[in-house]
């Protein structure tokens, strides 16, 4: 074997959505907090994530976690998301599956029946509860950095649709919120394909007409997901609804998407749809759920915010050593418009 780099790397997936985690072979990465490390890995060394990510030692089902040693005393373990066009400073079923390795695989020491965390993702510290039993983490229930909203009921162009009211919120990553049935979806997966290239325009349209930048943190700018929601029911008291998140280039989160999730509960209680403490069943097209509640109300940068919380579990489906042949001529990866919607 002559590879020129090898990466350590357990497979997981939360709720169904594919967050592999990098467990060696990354080294040190420069940064005083996670956010600089973030930049640092996005700036200098995106040849990880396309190693990682793209074909053909990827596809474009999936997002990886690199974990660092933690920057913020507090915090036991760091770890930057690698998604397929972007960094993004948090993501619910990624921290959900770097949680449940870290503690399957004794990285950190597992107390049943609850295991407390702190983990540092570029957004700030994660507040983690996991409730563990005979060796397995059943559940992963992260308190999240504030979510906020930067419209409510806007009103933007869309190219071959015409105006479209949506509202823009912040949840980890910021989101164009879409009324899944005023834009002719009932979210089921075989509307999948015509839901991304939806969303992808949304999107963009989204993007180009309304400015959307973290009040604390003007590095964290633009509309980069779009989330469409379904109708707010009530089952046995509890509130539920189904989500469909469209995930850059163009493919659906296959989990209810946890910073997608945080983002709506932001747009609900501005709207007085949900009261604190109250619960919010999140579900995917593909019927896996996640248990939200707003855990406090807050400010961000002057604005009316809230903590939330969301709950999954995470199941390991391997381990691997991934490989970089010095002759393969796609070291850096490629993708096809077959697939990806978009060809790099």
């Amino acid at each position: 074997m002559r590879w020129s780099r090898v990466l350590n790397v357990v497979e997981c997936h939360a709720e169904g959505e594919v967050g592999n985690v990098v467990t060696g072979g990354i080294g040190d990465v420069p940064g005083r907090t996670m956010f600089e490390k973030r930049l640092y890995l996005e700036q200098q060394r995106d040849d990880i994530r396309r190693l990682l990510l793209l074909e053909p030692r990827g596809g474009p089902s999936r997002n990886a976690n690199i974990v660092l040693p933690a920057c913020d005393p507090e915090a036991q373990m760091g770890f930057v998301i690698l998604e397929s066009t972007e960094y993004p400073p948090m993501s619910g079923s990624n921290t959900i599956c770097v949680a449940t390795v870290l503690l399957e695989t004794g990285m950190l020491p597992m107390r049943e029946p609850v295991t407390e965390l702190t983990l540092e993702a570029p957004a700030g510290l994660i507040r983690v509860q996991c409730e563990c039993a005979d060796g397995k983490v059943r559940q992963v229930r992260f308190t999240n950095q504030p979510a906020f909203v930067h419209y409510l009921q806007a009103s933007i162009e869309v190219p071959s649709l015409g105006r479209l009211v949506v509202d823009v919120a912040y949840g980890g990553m910021t989101y164009v919120l879409v009324d899944a049935a005023a834009a002719g979806f009932a979210l089921v997966p075989d509307e999948a394909r015509a839901i991304c290239e939806l969303g992808q325009r949304i999107k963009a349209a989204a993007d180009a007409q309304l400015e959307a930048v973290h009040p604390e943190n003007p590095l964290i700018r633009g509309i980069t997901m779009t989330e469409f929601t379904g109708p707010l029911s009530r089952q046995d008291g509890t509130l539920h609804a189904r989500n469909a998140v469209v995930v850059s280039p163009g493919r659906l989160d296959r989990s209810p998407c946890g910073t997608g999730t945080c983002a709506r509960l932001a747009a609900m209680h501005a709207k007085g749809e949900i009261a604190t403490g109250e619960t919010f069943i999140h579900e995917s097209v593909i019927g896996s759920r996640f248990a939200s509640r707003i855990e406090a109300e807050t400010h961000v940068g002057g604005r009316a915010a809230i903590v939330p919380s969301v709950a999954g579990q995470a199941w390991i489906t391997g381990l691997s050593q991934l490989g970089l042949d010095p002759s393969d001529p796609w070291p850096l990866g490629y993708t096809l418009a077959d697939t990806w919607q978009r060809a790099v």
